[in-house]
């Protein structure tokens, strides 16, 4: 399973489920919707459902699993 590390402006990071292409996809589209419009992602620990001001994302990257 991939996943993606987004750091929003508050220095809250998230670990979502998805590669950072469809997780930057999700928050564009939002982006892109009417005002106010969340970005609707999955944590990828827990599933838990978490709403995304993308507005507020200041960086997305790929959660590299150790390998040992």
């Amino acid at each position: 399973m991939s996943a993606t590390q987004l750091t929003m402006v508050t220095g809250e990071r998230y670990e979502l489920r998805g590669a950072p292409e469809q997780v930057e996809s999700a928050i564009l589209s939002a982006a892109r919707g009417s005002l106010l419009e969340f970005a609707w992602l999955e944590e990828a620990a827990s599933g838990r459902v978490v709403a995304i001001n993308p507005a507020h994302v200041v960086s997305l990257r790929a959660v590299v699993a150790d390998e040992t």
